[in-house]
């Protein structure tokens, strides 16, 4: 009984993952009953015979879970096999004409030397990308039909059959594909670049956070803590991760933590890309994507977004290494490296939000103009002289992950004018500015919630001040100020 129920528990994980699966499955199960009709039905099955199995083969081979994917290869069986056939035919009468003797002698000859061929050409790069399934079936295809042929008197009939049922097959997938409840690669491709944009913005604002808070709190002694400060101070960006948690849900706490590591996704990526790109290639047009949309243009933005996430990864590496800055570098360099991670995260946030609503950039240039402001006083600062008494060790972790912070903002520009080339290609929309309905405000307020947060067995008060000023000017650009104002553990 426990395999059961575990069985059925990763059944319902992998259903509430993607729910299109179920309805995929269901696509499948209704297209194999269709087809199945020409071996129920007398009538059909006098017209096909023992050929209507080819219609059953054909929607288990070629029905994918996208449109792209089902058409891709609906296409490509449905031509191998017409010429693949036409040349079955071919290869049969010319062996025919050899006598009784010479007949099976041509047919290997034919049989080798085509099978020889497809199946070199089958190692070409550009050809195993798209078309490496419809060689294979033109091999089986001349093959069975050439062979069979020698001992059928009707071989075009027989290759009239086949041909005919893996047309109503391919075609029974398609329309079922296109016309219920369709998945459509191009549309998956579109947000996984945009869900990666995303990832790499919630790390870079983690990190301006922790950097915001590591001077202002003085004992931060648990995980559980720091990520719940973390979510409650990222609140204001609208991230879909970072709504209030319960004071005992350490599930959910967890659940946070792992958000953070979600960039790493990021990193193996590739393949999953190229693929959905090939597989969008097929599709018609549908939506705002029109026939022929750029979906190069996504690859080299997908490659761009992995080289980010690769510094990240180096970078966390280094802000989780034991080797320890003394407090007065770090004060000194603090401001200029939260404005670095601040900004390099708003641009990648903002650049994310247009990719998904697909509108242009309109305020990521200052953003990342903003970076690269910080990026100069960083380095005027260390131009001073401000660590020539850091140890070797410590000196070479500095540099190393401000190096690496600063090749996250030179990415992010690049990314940034890959999108514009993306925009400009795919004719993205203008963004609309939403006029401001509501009076503006004389001054500045601040909001103040006070929130208990367990630590083991200290009770932490929180006391978050957020300015409502505004967020884009440099000089004011920490909206949200966090301090501990006590600790019950020590009364």
């Amino acid at each position: 009984m426990e395999k059961v129920r575990e069985i059925v528990r990763e059944g319902r994980r992998v259903a509430k993952e993607d729910p299109r699966r179920v309805v995929h499955s269901f696509k499948v199960g209704l297209v194999l009953a269709l087809v199945s009709s020409f071996y129920y039905y007398q009538p059909l099955y006098d017209s096909f015979g023992v050929n209507a199995m080819w219609a059953v083969m054909t929607v288990v081979v070629v029905f994918e879970f996208s449109v792209g994917a089902t058409l891709g290869k609906g296409l490509n069986r449905v031509a191998a096999t017409l010429f693949a056939g036409g040349l079955g035919i071919g290869a049969h009468h010319l062996a025919s004409m050899s006598g009784a003797t010479g007949e099976p002698i041509l047919l290997a000859i034919f049989v080798f030397v085509q099978a020889a061929l497809s199946t070199f050409v089958r190692f070409f790069p550009r050809v195993k990308a798209r078309y490496d399934y419809s060689l294979l079936i033109f091999i089986l295809t001349f093959a069975l039909i050439s062979v069979s042929g020698f001992r059928e008197e009707q071989v075009l009939m027989l290759t009239h059959k086949r041909i005919s049922t893996v047309i109503i097959g391919g075609l029974s997938c398609v329309l079922i594909s296109i016309f219920v409840c369709p998945v459509w690669a191009g549309q998956d491709l579109h947000s996984l670049l945009a869900s990666n944009l995303e990832k790499l913005s919630f790390f870079l604002l983690g990190i301006y956070i922790s950097l915001s808070s590591c001077f202002i709190i003085s004992d931060l002694k648990c995980i559980t803590f720091f990520l719940r400060l973390v979510c409650l101070s990222l609140a204001g960006f609208g991230d879909k991760y970072c709504e209030a948690v319960g004071n005992d849900d350490t599930k959910e706490v967890d659940k946070r933590k792992n958000d953070f590591d979600n960039y790493k996704s990021v990193l193996n990526s590739k393949s999953n890309e190229e693929s959905l790109a090939n597989f969008a290639k097929w599709e018609p047009g549908h939506g705002q994507f029109r026939f022929r949309h750029p979906w190069k243009q996504y690859l080299a933005l997908g490659e761009l977004i992995r080289q980010c996430a690769y510094r990240i990864h180096a970078l966390n590496s280094y802000l989780n290494d034991d080797t320890k800055v003394s407090i007065d570098i770090k004060k000194k360099l603090r401001e200029p490296l939260r404005r670095m991670s601040l900004e390099s995260g708003k641009a990648m946030k903002e650049m994310s939000m247009s990719l998904k609503n697909m509108t242009k950039p309109s305020s990521c240039e200052l953003h990342v103009q903003n970076a690269r402001s910080a990026c100069k006083s960083l380095t005027n600062l260390l131009n001073s002289g401000i660590l020539k008494e850091v140890e070797p060790l410590e000196l070479i972790s500095l540099l190393t992950a401000i190096s690496l912070l600063i090749d996250i903002i030179n990415l992010t520009e690049k990314i940034l004018e890959s999108l514009h080339e993306l925009a400009s290609a795919a004719k993205f929309k203008n963004k609309i500015e939403r006029p401001n309905l509501l009076p503006e405000k004389t001054s500045a307020k601040s909001i103040v919630s006070v929130r208990p947060i367990k630590c083991h067995d200290d009770d932490h008060v929180i006391t978050i001040i957020e300015d409502d000023g505004n967020d884009d000017d440099t000089s004011k650009n920490d909206s949200r100020k966090m301090k501990e104002v006590s600790n019950h553990g020590e009364t």
